[in-house]
C-alpha cells in the first residue's frame, strides 16, 4: 500500500463499496488492504486490485477520476476492458435519465454555452496537446500506414495495415475519385489518405493540419513518395482555407470540433466545394439521444486525452450539414470494426514500454494511454459509441457521381 488510509479515504471506500453493491450485470472482486469485497453477481467476473487508498475518492469523480487514478498506479486490473464494459452496462440506466434531463434543459444550457467564442489559437493548442506527443510514439502504436482512425477488416486475419488501406479505398470509391479530381482534405493526420488517394487514384490532394508534428511528417512523406506535384500539405485551420474543389474528405477530424462550431465547420466545407461536388466524412458518433448530455459533460477523454473535443451524433451532423446546403446521401456504420482496431493499437504498444520511456514519456503517460484505449474499446463493444462513413452532396451533385461501397 502506498500510504496508510486517512479517515477521508476510509469514508470514500465505504461509500464506493456500498455503491458497488448496486451492480446487477456482472461481478467485480475488489482486493485492497482491508481484504476482499465481492460486488454484484454473475458473469463477467472482473478482479480489481487497489494499491492506494486515494483510488476510492477518485472513483467519485466518475471516468475522469477513475482514469486519473489508474494512470497514477493507484489501482490495476488485468481485465481492464471487461471492467469498463461492465461499468458501461451498469450505468446505462442513470445515463438514460440524464439524457432526458439534458434534452429538456437544452435551451438553457445552449444559451449559456454559446457565450464561448471561437478561438483558433485555443483550437490549435488543443489539437497539438494530443497529436504533438510525438511521431515516434504514434509510429509505435499505429501500423506502417500511420493511420489513426477506424480500420475496415473485410476478411478474417487481415493485418491492421491492410484493413486501413481497405478503409481508405472505401472512401475513395464512395467519391469515385479519378485523375480529374482535386480533393481538399481537412485533417491530414500523418498523410495516409492523401498519399493513397494521389498514388492509387491519380487525383490531386490539398490537405491541411494544425498539428506541427503531423505537418512535418506528412510533408516528408509526400516528398519521399515522389508526390509533391500531386499533394500539397498546408498548416492551416479549416476556417482559413480558400479555393474550390471537386471533392472533400475529412476522416475522424470533426471530433476535435466543438459543438458550437459544427455549423461553421460544415459551412466551410460547403464553401470549398463546387456546386456539383461531394464530400466523405468519417466520424466517431454518439447516439442522438445522448448528444445533448455529451456535449456539456467532461468525461475522461475530453479532460485527459482530447481537450476541447466533442463527439457528434448522426442527427447533429445531418442538421448542421443541411443548414450549410449539404445533404446526406450515403451512410455506412463501421463501429464494429473499431474494437478490433483499438485492440491492435494496444497490442502494438505492449512491447514498447521501455522504448516509450526512452522518448521522455513516463509510466504515468503510458498508463493513461492504456486506460484510454481500453475505455474506447469498451465503449465501442457496448455500442455506446460508433463510427460512421457519410457521403454528403452539394445541391448540384448527381447521385451517379459516386458509388457507395457495401457495408461489412
Amino acid at each position: 500500500m502506498a500510504r496508510p488510509p486517512s479517515i477521508f479515504d476510509l469514508a470514500a471506500r465505504t461509500g464506493a463499496l456500498r455503491l458497488g453493491r448496486a451492480i446487477t450485470a456482472g461481478t467485480v472482486v475488489v482486493r485492497d488492504w482491508g481484504g476482499r469485497a465481492v460486488l454484484g453477481s454473475g458473469a463477467p467476473v472482473v478482479d480489481v486490485h487497489v494499491h492506494d487508498p486515494r483510488a476510492y475518492a477518485a472513483v467519485w469523480r466518475g471516468s475522469v477520476g477513475l482514469g486519473d487514478a489508474f494512470a497514477r498506479g493507484w489501482w490495476d486490473s488485468d481485465q481492464l476492458t471487461d471492467l469498463l464494459r461492465l461499468l458501461h452496462r451498469n450505468t446505462a440506466g442513470p445515463r438514460r435519465v440524464l439524457d432526458r434531463v439534458f434534452a429538456l434543459a437544452r435551451p438553457l444550457l445552449d444559451r449559456g454555452g454559446r457565450r464561448r467564442r471561437p478561438d483558433r489559437a485555443r483550437d490549435r493548442a488543443n489539437v497539438r496537446a494530443h497529436y504533438d506527443v510525438g511521431n515516434a510514439f504514434f509510429s509505435r502504436m499505429l501500423d506502417p500506414t500511420m493511420t489513426y482512425s477506424c480500420a475496415l477488416f473485410e476478411r478474417p486475419g487481415m493485418s491492421l495495415a491492410d484493413a486501413q488501406v481497405a478503409k481508405l479505398d472505401h472512401i475513395c470509391r464512395d467519391l469515385a475519385l479519378s485523375p480529374d479530381d482535386h480533393v481538399i482534405e481537412i485533417g491530414t493526420g500523418w498523410g495516409s489518405f492523401a498519399v493513397h488517394a494521389a498514388s492509387t487514384y491519380g487525383c490531386r490532394v490539398t490537405t491541411t493540419t494544425i498539428s506541427a508534428a503531423q505537418y512535418d511528417y506528412a510533408c516528408k512523406r509526400v516528398a519521399d513518395a515522389g508526390l509533391a506535384d500531386r499533394v500539397t500539405v498546408l498548416d492551416s485551420d479549416y476556417r482559413e482555407l480558400t479555393g474550390t474543389y471537386d471533392k472533400l474528405v475529412s476522416i475522424e477530424m470533426i471530433e476535435a470540433v466543438d459543438w458550437r462550431d459544427h455549423d461553421a465547420f460544415f459551412a466551410a466545407c460547403a464553401s470549398l466545394l463546387r456546386r456539383d461536388g461531394c464530400a466523405a466524412l468519417q466520424a466517431i458518433v454518439i447516439a442522438d439521444e445522448a448528444f445533448e448530455r455529451s456535449k456539456h459533460h467532461d468525461d475522461f477523454i475530453r479532460r485527459s486525452i482530447f481537450p476541447g473535443g466533442c463527439l457528434p451524433s448522426v442527427g447533429s451532423i445531418t442538421r448542421s450539414a443541411r443548414r450549410a446546403g449539404l445533404r446526406v446521401v450515403g451512410l455506412r456504420d463501421i463501429g464494429h470494426h473499431y474494437a478490433e482496431t483499438l485492440e491492435r493499437w494496444r497490442a502494438n504498444l505492449g512491447p514498447h514500454q521501455l522504448a516509450i520511456e526512452g522518448l521522455g514519456l513516463d509510466n504515468q503517460f503510458r498508463r493513461r494511454w492504456e486506460f484510454y484505449l481500453a475505455y474506447c474499446q469498451a465503449a465501442f463493444l457496448e455500442r455506446h459509441v460508433s463510427d460512421v462513413q457519410l457521403v454528403l452532396a452539394m445541391p448540384g451533385c448527381r447521385e451517379g457521381l459516386f458509388t457507395p461501397a457495401s457495408d461489412n
